[in-house]
């Protein structure tokens, strides 16, 4: 069977989440596929069977495909860092820190690392299904373009083209980027899907025809807008959620600074009914919510420093009701934070934190990147992660005391048993709810959706051998 390259006429026209429901819609016809991205940049990240690092979303491609994530998804992953550096993370674990303007110089490397993954999976599985990146057409990049046209050039995979209707000039984008598509791109071109329309399909009947006649391009299927409610990819993402407020009994502030990373943390939260969720990114007196989160940062110094300069740092240390923190926000609860070699900012500093638990946190390499069953405050087995550089002393997991309580491990609130036990001891009326299964369905009623609007079986039909 041929590679699936799925491209889009730009970024966040929904390449990801078509992509998740490609991988469940064949995996449950009984086709071995595996999600593949090139290079992603996010700093939303999870941690492999190998205990290396890759994209959430590839992650979630995965869970869609019904296999184990592998760091082999994807290969190369852009983290955002202070001034304008970004840290590279190859093949799952961290390569080193570049500026933007100097990254490039790495990529005819980093095309091998990116060839050497591709080649693995096609071996591997019957389907290799490649997530390409923003718009395979711009033009001053293409040299540099790891993830589109790289990817179909070099394995010669068959193409479909996603176009977002609702940001408007459907026809004018769909056919520029035909247009300026690389020639052998465009022959393996099996048709444009038209991705979140919202109303009666039907008005579009018209327009699918103009595709289908004028620009020669079939139409796989017009797509109904629906919103995912798990891995949002950013923090511009989350203020996009839906959340389900039926029975609100404990309303929470995330402290959304500058740096909110692995924000996956928060979709159990945003999703439950019982709970609001609201994002903090500026000063807010806190007294009116019954418990503060702190998530996790990528750059932990800078991010507390940015407490500071807000009047939140003040407004948490006087915040006598529950506050807790994962990870970065965890570290933020100790005496001082020691970065020596700078590691996780600019220069060498020892940064005073909030003073929660008598620890001091060094930033150090090599990062921890590890996942498995944790036995956390008097739990025995919850799953999680841990990526951090920050090491705690004392507490090197958690810690909880009086309304404090913290972890490295990501994840911890998807435990059923431990989010309901700690938020009934907030609000004894709490109830909980099972989030594996809420995430299980958001996954397959989102692919409902497109294997009843999308024209599967011709995409499949293009993939058999010649």
């Amino acid at each position: 069977m041929k590679s699936l390259a799925v491209f889009g006429t730009g970024s966040d026209v929904g390449k990801t989440t078509i992509v998740m429901a490609l991988c469940r819609i064949f995996a449950d016809q009984d086709i071995k596929v595996a999600p593949f991205k090139a290079q992603n940049v996010s700093n939303n990240s999870a941690v492999t069977k190998e205990d290396r690092e890759i994209s959430r979303a590839q992650c979630l491609q995965a869970e869609a495909a019904r296999i184990s994530p592998s760091y082999l998804f994807n290969p190369v992953l852009l983290k955002s860092h202070d001034n304008g550096n970004v840290q590279v993370i190859v093949n799952g674990l961290v390569y080193k820190k570049l500026a933007i303007s100097t990254y490039y110089e790495e990529i005819e490397p980093l095309k091998l690392q990116v060839q050497q993954a591709f080649t693995r999976l096609q071996q591997d599985y019957d389907l290799v299904i490649a997530e390409g990146a923003g718009s395979p057409v711009e033009l001053n990049l293409l040299d540099k373009d790891l993830s589109n046209s790289f990817i179909a050039k070099t394995f010669n995979t068959k193409n479909i083209l996603v176009a977002d209707i609702g940001r408007g000039g459907i026809f004018a984008s769909i056919y520029g980027t035909m247009a300026l598509m690389d020639p052998s791109m465009r022959s393996n071109l099996i048709g444009v899907v038209i991705n979140k329309f919202q109303g009666d399909s039907h008005l579009f009947e018209e327009g699918v025809k103009i595709i289908n006649e004028r620009f020669g391009l079939p139409v796989l299927g017009v797509l109904p807008f629906k919103v995912l409610n798990i891995d949002m990819d950013d923090s511009e993402s989350i203020k996009n959620y839906e959340q389900r407020q039926d029975d609100i009994k404990i309303r929470i502030a995330v402290i959304a600074y500058p740096g909110l990373i692995n924000y996956n943390d928060l979709d159990v939260l945003m999703a439950d009914p019982e709970i609001f969720v609201e994002l903090i990114s500026t000063y807010r007196h806190l007294v009116h919510f019954d418990m503060v989160l702190l998530p996790g940062s990528k750059s932990v110094i800078s991010d507390l420093q940015w407490l500071k300069q807000q009047g939140l740092f003040e407004e948490l240390q006087q915040f006598n009701k529950p506050i807790f923190g994962i990870s970065g926000g965890y570290q933020m609860f100790a005496v001082s934070l020691h970065d020596p070699d700078a590691l996780e900012h600019d220069t060498a500093i020892i940064e005073p934190g909030l003073a929660f638990m008598d620890d001091i946190v060094l930033f150090q390499s090599p990062l921890i990147v590890q996942s498995g069953n944790y036995q956390l405050f008097t739990y025995p087995g919850i799953k999680g992660y841990e990526i951090h550089n920050g090491q705690t002393g004392k507490y090197p997991l958690f810690y909880q005391r009086s309304h404090y309580a913290g972890t490295h491990v990501h994840g911890v609130f998807d435990d059923d048993v431990f989010r309901g036990d700690y938020f009934r001891a907030i609000n004894s009326d709490y109830q909980g709810y099972n989030y594996s299964e809420y995430r299980e369905q958001q996954i397959q009623n989102f692919t409902n959706m497109v294997a009843d609007n999308l024209d599967t079986e011709a995409i499949l039909q293009a993939l058999q051998p010649s």
